[in-house]
C-alpha cells in the first residue's frame, strides 16, 4: 500500500512530466515567442537534447517509486524526500541553468486577441497599430531678429563673428634719427657666445717600462678555491658514471649550489679530464 511520502512524490513526479511535456512544445518556439509563453523565472532556456534527457530521468525514477511501493518498501520515498530537501538546502548552488516549472494553466496566448472595431483598440494594446503623427513642414520666415531663436538654443543658427582688421600705425616720418632707431630694433639679438672649450688633455707620455704584470697572489683570488675544484671534478665523475655526454656537464654543474661560475667549470673540466675519466672508469 503507497504510503503518504510515495503518493506526493509520485504527484510530483506527474507534475515534472508535464511540464516537461510543455518544454518539448516549446522547444520549436523562437525566443520572444517562448520567453511569452510562461511568466517565467530569470533562467537559461534549455535545449532539447536536455528535455529529453530530464523527461527520461523523471520516467525511470516514476518506475523505480511503483516498483518499490509493490514491494512494500516504505522508507524509499522518504529518503528521496531528503534527498531532494537537502539538495536544495545544502548541497546545491545559486545556477541559472535549469528547467523551470511550466503550468498548461499559466500559459499566455501568443496571437492577439481580436479587437471590436466599434470599441476600437484598447490604450494599453501593446500590438495595436498607431498611427504616425504628421509634421507640418516648417514655414520660411524672412530674417528678421525678432524672430531668429535665442542665441542660447542648441539649434538656433549662430551669425560667424566679423573679425576687424588690425589698425595700422601710418609709418614715422623719414628723418635719419627715426631710420637708426629703427635698425637697431631690426637687428636680431646676438647669438650667446659659445663657451670656449677647453683643448683636450695631452695623454701622458708613456714611458718605455711595460705595465707590471699582474701579481700571482691577485689571480689566485679570482681563481676558485681547491674545495670548488674538488667538488666540480666529483661532479663530473658521478654525472658520467650517470650517462651525460661531457659538452653536458659545464652546464649542468654550473647550475648547482655553491658552484664556480661557468667559465671557471669548463676550465677545471679541461685541465682535469683525464683525472675526471679515470675516476668515472674505476668507480
Amino acid at each position: 500500500m503507497a504510503t503518504p511520502a510515495d503518493q506526493r512524490l509520485l504527484e510530483l513526479l506527474e507534475k515534472w512530466l508535464e511540464s516537461l511535456e510543455l518544454h518539448a512544445k516549446y522547444s520549436s518556439l523562437d525566443d520572444d515567442s517562448y520567453w511569452k509563453i510562461q511568466p517565467w523565472v530569470e533562467h537559461q532556456r534549455p535545449s532539447r537534447w536536455i528535455i529529453d534527457l530530464a523527461m527520461q530521468k523523471t520516467v525511470a525514477l516514476r518506475a523505480h517509486v511503483q516498483e518499490r511501493v509493490k514491494t512494500g518498501d516504505a522508507k524509499y520515498s522518504d529518503s528521496l524526500e531528503l534527498v531532494i530537501f537537502l539538495a536544495n538546502l545544502v548541497g546545491s548552488e545559486h545556477i541559472e541553468r535549469f528547467i523551470p516549472l511550466a503550468e498548461p494553466d499559466k500559459e499566455q496566448p501568443l496571437t492577439p486577441e481580436p479587437v471590436d472595431d466599434a470599441a476600437g483598440p484598447p490604450a494599453d494594446a501593446v500590438t495595436a497599430t498607431r498611427e504616425m503623427p504628421k509634421f507640418s513642414p516648417a514655414k520660411r520666415t524672412l530674417p528678421d531678429d525678432a524672430a531668429r531663436p535665442p542665441a542660447d538654443s542648441p539649434t538656433a543658427t549662430r551669425e560667424m563673428p566679423k573679425f576687424l582688421a588690425a589698425k595700422r600705425t601710418p609709418p614715422p616720418a623719414g628723418t635719419a634719427q627715426v631710420a637708426r632707431t629703427e635698425r637697431k630694433a631690426a637687428m636680431p639679438a646676438k647669438p650667446a657666445a659659445k663657451p670656449v672649450s677647453k683643448p683636450a688633455a695631452k695623454p701622458a707620455k708613456t714611458s718605455g717600462k711595460p705595465a707590471p704584470k699582474m701579481t700571482p697572489a691577485a689571480s689566485e683570488r679570482d681563481a676558485p678555491s681547491d674545495v670548488a675544484r674538488a667538488q666540480v671534478i666529483a661532479d663530473a665523475a658521478r654525472l658520467v658514471q650517470w650517462g651525460r655526454k661531457w659538452y653536458e656537464l659545464p652546464e649542468l654543474i654550473a647550475r648547482m649550489a655553491d658552484r664556480p661560475s661557468l667559465p671557471d667549470v669548463r676550465r677545471i673540466l679541461k685541465e682535469n679530464k683525464s683525472a675526471i675519466d679515470s675516476k668515472a672508469g674505476g668507480a
